[in-house]
């Protein structure tokens, strides 16, 4: 798909989660070089950066897309010809999509370590790693089971009980609000990220923080499976991610809305768990306590704090309307 149809996808949530929606955009990025009739070097970076722009803007809160989007565009201004810039992001964005796609593998391998034999698991919302940890420790033979929610309002727990369903895990399918009721039942709890800040704090779909103040009430362990993508640099600098607020439809629709004048829908589809109630992120590298995040921002994703120059020069490989068009969004 080319970007124009994958971000009306994402932004529809056809195209869901956050590891799914970074190697989409990839591959839309891919298309769109691969096929640009642009025979000028900077007409072709100008619908590039069209392209990601308009990607990037689909889901302000999924870190993981504008880092997919920064990765496979990173060196497009050092290109010298058109067909240099083009064969730079085609080779970046096959080289993300592998690298996203073994991510998960790895973390499967890892998270499902940490998963006793006998364990009672709870999930909250459709995490593809988060789910990859939970199968790989049934595959190796440890009998487990798993409370998953429903995950108001777009219910995404039903492709969640569906995925656990055909891999043979047996399943608690509950409301959301009954989470405090069942916590005690409950051995680890397995969740993904949107998002993973400089101070180990976890941007994720809305409920998870209630999801991770119960367990730490109830002395729960609650594990987060997060892709080194998912961790945010700009908030090196003291900025927020910002939480998206979906449209009311998806919670009442216009029709009964208009028979209440005075009734206002809040819709937010995220929100944040402080890194107290988090007592372990598994990425691709292995377990980090939450306090670590500024090493997987420094390490693995090449950021430091002095690359932070100025207002509109701070990604290392992008230009100042770069950083303006991309960055803002992190």
């Amino acid at each position: 798909m080319f970007p124009t149809e994958t971000a009306e996808k994402i932004k529809g949530m056809e195209i869901r989660g956050a590891g799914r929606i970074a190697r989409a955009a990839a591959e839309a990025l891919k298309h769109q070089a691969r096929d640009s009739p642009a025979q000028l070097t900077a007409a072709f970076t100008a619908e590039m950066e069209r392209a990601a722009s308009l990607l990037v803007a689909t889901r302000p809160t999924a870190v993981s897309l504008p880092n997919a989007v920064h990765m496979v565009m990173a060196g497009i201004h050092r290109a010298k010809t058109v067909e240099e810039a083009r064969e730079g992001i085609v080779q970046r964005a096959d080289a993300f999509i592998q690298s996203s796609q073994h991510a998960v593998e790895k973390i499967a391998e890892f998270g499902a370590r940490h998963i006793r034999d006998g364990d009672t698991i709870l999930t909250h919302c459709n995490s593809e790693v988060a789910l990859a940890c939970i199968i790989e420790a049934h595959r190796s033979g440890k009998e487990i089971e798993v409370f998953a929610t429903e995950v108001r309002p777009i219910n995404q727990g039903l492709i969640t009980i569906r995925t656990l369903n055909d891999a043979g895990i047996r399943t608690n399918f509950i409301v959301d609000s009954a989470v405090r009721s069942f916590i005690n039942d409950v051995d680890i709890v397995i969740v993904g990220a949107d998002a993973v800040t400089v101070n180990g704090a976890v941007v994720n779909k809305i409920g998870t923080s209630q999801v991770a103040h119960s367990a730490h009430e109830a002395r729960v362990n609650v594990l987060v499976a997060a892709e080194t993508y998912k961790f945010a640099p700009r908030t090196i600098l003291g900025e927020l991610i910002p939480i998206e607020e979906r449209a009311s439809g998806e919670v009442l629709s216009d029709e009964v809305l208009r028979t209440m004048p005075h009734v206002t829908v809040r819709n937010p589809a995220f929100d944040v768990t402080p890194a107290e109630f988090i007592d372990l992120i598994v990425t691709e590298h292995g377990a980090i306590p939450p306090q670590m995040a500024y090493v997987i921002i420094r390490e693995y994703l090449g950021w430091d704090i002095t690359e932070f120059d100025d207002v509109t020069g701070r990604t290392a490989g992008f230009n100042g309307e770069d950083a303006v068009n991309i960055d803002k969004f992190f």
